[in-house]
């Protein structure tokens, strides 16, 4: 453990001392005792192994270094879908149809009033087909046409409305694409901004960033708090590697690179940074294989053996 560490150190001194243009070089009277410490620091795994433990390599190449802006947001029923049902005339609820839940179609009976002008009984429809998500009505209430009964929404899609801070309005336009995450379970969702406030809140001093989710499942439900990831820009770089490959090893970020004798860790320095993808500004060259995934197994192997004798050497 203490040779391997040793290794990791050394190599990662002799990197970061060295021009960025020639990461590998190493001085011609230390070549051979490289070479062999490199080959024992180096971890083996079988195919299965690599399987079982989700190892899986990549190949270091050019890549996009997307530059994000965090907000908050609260999905909210998209007011387009949106029915608000009122009554045609005054009177008194005979009977109520339908609740808090209930999946209605157009022209569904939500309820019946007897009108307090001609004393005949009416029924109050639903407007378009969807979800019942607010009723505000009981048999016997005296109702009228300034009050809404029940509120009827299509959920089929939602808005996801987000608030932006002045600072982040300058790098915020239509057409954006953002990532929207809920956590609790629930899968990530990519959209498009649709929308931004013209005006900025006097209280919160933050504008309004809206996108549309679809929502056929039902798991994007009013009311439930999100994050979202804007991707205000992109620098193309000519190594990005995923923030999965980076482990940190004596406080050194490395990779693990593939070679004859298994996988190597290789220090590495790190440039800019995405939420996804990183720049490897030295210690890995286009063409390299490397741990893309899985690599906290094979630092597991090198701290503590726990894979058993055989992996590394």
């Amino acid at each position: 453990m203490k040779r391997i560490r040793t290794l990791v150190l050394a190599t990662a001194l002799a990197l970061f001392s060295l021009p960025a243009c020639s990461p590998e070089v190493v001085p011609e009277e230390h070549a051979d005792e490289h070479i062999e410490e490199g080959h024992e620091g180096a971890v083996v795994l079988s195919e299965a192994e690599r399987a079982e433990f989700g190892v899986e390599v990549g190949v270091a190449g050019p890549g996009l270094i997307a530059q994000t802006v965090e907000l908050p947001g609260e999905i909210r029923a998209n007011e387009d879908l949106l029915a608000h049902i009122v009554p045609r005339f005054p009177g008194i609820v005979k009977s109520v149809k339908k609740a808090v839940g209930d999946q209605v179609a157009n022209g569904d009976v939500l309820a019946t009033v007897e009108s307090s002008e001609s004393l005949s009984t009416y029924s109050v429809k639903s407007l378009l087909e969807g979800l019942v998500i607010a009723r505000h009505v009981s048999v016997g209430e005296a109702v009228t046409t300034e009050r809404e009964l029940f509120v009827v929404a299509d959920l089929s899609n939602v808005w996801v409305d987000f608030q932006a801070f002045q600072k982040h309005l300058p790098l915020l336009e239509v057409g954006q694409r953002i990532h929207i995450s809920a956590g609790h379970g629930l899968p990530e969702a990519e959209a498009l901004v649709s929308y931004i406030s013209p005006v900025v809140e006097e209280t919160t001093r933050t504008a309004t960033v809206r996108a549309v989710v679809e929502n056929t499942d039902g798991g994007w439900r009013p009311g439930l708090f999100v994050t979202g990831r804007v991707e205000v820009s992109g620098d193309e770089v000519p190594v990005a590697i995923p923030t999965t490959a980076i482990q940190t090893v004596g406080e050194v970020p490395v990779v693990f690179v593939s070679d004859e004798g298994g996988f190597e860790p290789r220090p590495i320095r790190i440039g800019r940074r995405g939420p996804h993808f990183v720049e490897v500004t030295n210690g890995l060259e286009p063409g390299e294989e490397f741990v893309s995934a899985g690599g906290f197994t094979l630092k597991a192997e090198l701290q503590r053996g726990e894979l058993g004798e055989g992996h590394g050497h």
